[in-house]
């Protein structure tokens, strides 16, 4: 097909090195360690603070039609609509978790020992 033609390529020359892959360097590797500790935040702390973020998302489009309605030029009606899309998709995400929630513990429970 190519009549014996091979085709010459430096192929070392045109790799270019990077932390990630540094091969005969003394540079150390980025794959080589974690490059931050494991959190040791709990479960119940987790769920709070995303029920707080919940929470906050639920009333922000509360804040944001009063401030419209109290004349603010900063808010229009578009921020309002934005914020009520949001807090829709968080109500969705939340209830979705809980649910996955409720059946890992169902799975859990039924679990012979």
């Amino acid at each position: 097909m190519f009549n014996g033609f091979i085709p010459r390529y430096d192929l070392e020359a045109r790799i270019q090195h990077s932390k990630i892959d540094s091969w005969g360097y003394d540079l150390p590797g980025a794959r080589m360690g974690r490059v931050e500790g494991p959190d040791t935040v709990d479960f119940s702390s987790v769920m709070s603070g995303l029920v707080e973020n919940l929470n906050n998302e639920m009333n922000a489009p509360d804040n944001l039609l009063k401030d419209a309605m109290m004349g603010n030029e900063n808010v229009d009606i578009h921020d309002v609509m934005t914020a009520m899309s949001k807090a829709e998709l968080s109500i969705s995400v939340a209830t979705t978790a809980v649910g996955k929630v409720i059946q890992a513990y169902d799975k859990i429970m039924q679990l012979q020992i």
